[in-house]
């Protein structure tokens, strides 16, 4: 199965796995999962460095990546289209470049953010 990550769980899983619930924590370890995590999380977690607000380097992120056998999913311009229909339920830039494009690519997203409940239709693990 496709998963696509949500930036804090990568951040849970680098910094404090046991923030992470019983079954996400298992779906990351099955090796039958792909495990997917959006460009838009990247450039979240760059900026948040920058500013101070997380304390992740970009070699620290990367070897994540690698350990955790995380592909990354470039947000395209389809998924900018999707954006458009996306109804206003919040106003976080990078949780909606998530969901747009976890409609788009029809994958569940994992996450332990409330919000994304807001989205009808939208497949979430936790």
């Amino acid at each position: 199965m496709r998963l696509l990550l949500d930036t804090a769980v990568f951040v849970f899983a680098i910094e404090s796995p046991r923030r992470l619930s019983t079954r996400v924590a298992a779906v990351l370890k099955n090796p039958g999962n792909v495990r997917e995590l959006s460009s838009v999380s990247l450039t979240e977690i760059a900026i948040k460095t920058t500013l101070g607000k997380l304390n992740i380097s970009a070699k620290d992120a990367r070897q994540a990546i690698e350990d955790m056998a995380i592909r990354i999913l470039p947000f395209t311009a389809e998924h900018a289209f999707r954006l458009f229909e996306l109804p206003a339920h919040h106003r976080d830039p990078f949780d909606r470049q998530i969901i747009a494009q976890a409609f788009s690519e029809d994958v569940p997203v994992v996450t332990s953010d409330d919000k994304f409940t807001l989205y009808k239709g939208l497949r979430l693990i936790w």
